[in-house]
């Protein structure tokens, strides 16, 4: 399997209800490094992954909305923690409804897989993966 990872960060502000988050449940930020890795069994015509150009604009976009927000505002985020794992499956969630929407163009439409991690640290990261189907974007936003 071949793959092609980007990079971007976020920086954010959120609260956690309940006791199991301690301290985490006052307001508090973090700043996320966000890796994401695309996989593909076979290379395309010209011997890519995908275009890492358009991939590196297409998490830049994903990630824009979240960028410097208070997630305890964000409406859709309503009665949620958004934990570092949580927001891995969000985030990939967005990205492949965008690239099942042909956000990648051509060469988008050979990926298999998605793999979304969040650093939260140099000691502390998430990662949510999984395949790139219509199905599995319904069932995670379920």
């Amino acid at each position: 399997m071949y793959s092609l990872t980007v990079r971007d960060h976020i920086m954010i502000a959120h609260s956690f209800k309940g006791a199991v988050f301690g301290p985490a449940q006052k307001l508090h930020g973090a700043t996320f490094v966000c890796d994401l890795e695309m996989r593909r069994r076979h290379l395309d015509g010209d011997g890519l992954v995908v275009d890492i150009g358009m991939a590196a604009d297409l998490l830049k976009d994903v990630l824009k909305p979240l960028n410097y927000r208070n997630l305890d505002e964000v409406e859709e985020f309503a009665g949620v923690n958004t934990t570092t794992e949580f927001l891995c499956g969000e985030i990939h969630r967005r990205i492949s409804d965008r690239i099942l929407h042909g956000a990648l163009g051509e060469g988008g439409r050979g990926l298999e897989s998605l793999k979304v991690t969040l650093g939260e640290s140099h000691l502390a990261w998430a990662t949510f993966e999984g395949p790139l189907s219509a199905e599995q974007s319904a069932e995670q936003g379920a």
